[in-house]
């Protein structure tokens, strides 16, 4: 009986050796040319997630922004958003940064002027200056008459401009001593 039930077991090994081996067969006839070489075009590529509510808002508050009444600036949208203290954004807007960008950081409004001249002569109205970095003057404006340009890259200039709207929005906001947010 010992002779049979050895006999049984190696048959059951070839016979499973065998489909073993005709399954990696039929594997190896479907895989791509191109599997396992160091190109581009074998590289998957990235798509966007189809699941509901799940897009990027490129609105959306930032998580490292902190807590509490605060204006966020992102330096690499060039978004701002004025956030009241229940942590609920109350305005957001796009900006024109200057030639110098303040470091990452969290500052507090210094000083602000209802209209002045700006370091590039455009009459500007309700200057909001929260630092300063190799002495120029780093703070939110709105050009008097209503531009958002790009400024000549030639100068150092800090001023960061919003239309005028977004300019009264954020003046009455963001009161001496009002967290400004600085994130990248």
């Amino acid at each position: 009986m010992a002779r049979s039930s050895s006999g049984i077991v190696a048959g059951l090994t070839v016979a499973a050796v065998a489909a073993v081996g005709f399954l990696a067969f039929q594997a190896s006839a479907n895989v791509p040319d191109n599997l396992g070489r160091a190109n581009a075009s074998a590289t998957p590529k990235a798509s966007a997630s189809k699941t509901p509510g799940k897009s990027a808002d490129p609105a959306a508050l930032p998580a490292s922004s902190g807590t509490g009444e605060r204006v966020v600036y992102a330096t690499g949208t060039d978004r701002v958003w004025l956030v009241a203290a229940n942590n609920k954004v109350r305005r957001t807007f796009e900006v024109t940064p200057g030639t110098v960008d303040p470091t990452v950081g969290t500052y507090a409004v210094t000083t602000r002027a209802n209209a002045v001249t700006g370091s590039d002569g455009v009459q500007i109205e309700h200057v909001v200056r929260f630092t300063s970095v190799d002495g120029v003057a780093i703070g939110f404006s709105a050009a008097v008459d209503g531009t958002t340009t790009a400024p000549d890259a030639s100068k150092k200039l800090g001023g960061i401009r919003e239309s005028r709207e977004d300019g009264t929005a954020l003046w009455n906001f963001a009161t001496v001593g009002v967290k400004i947010v600085v994130l990248k």
